[in-house]
């Protein structure tokens, strides 16, 4: 058996099977019940401000933007 028709069998089996578990794992872990109130918050990040605009404290500046301005 050359190397090729070996890593082709193996690739079709094993790293499947591994690529599918891989998938399934991200699916639980994204939809798990604690995650909620993260991705709650990172949904309202757009609407934070709506009332009226940020302070200039809720921001923090890299020194690089301060030697900018």
């Amino acid at each position: 058996m050359d190397t090729y028709s070996l890593l082709r069998e193996f690739a079709d089996s094993w790293v499947l099977l591994c690529m599918t578990v891989f998938f399934l794992g991200i699916v639980v872990w994204a939809f798990r019940p604690g995650s909620t109130a993260t991705y709650q918050d990172t949904a309202d990040i757009p609407f934070r401000y709506e009332k009226k605009p940020a302070s200039g404290a809720e921001y923090a500046v890299s020194p690089s933007k301060e030697a900018r301005t």
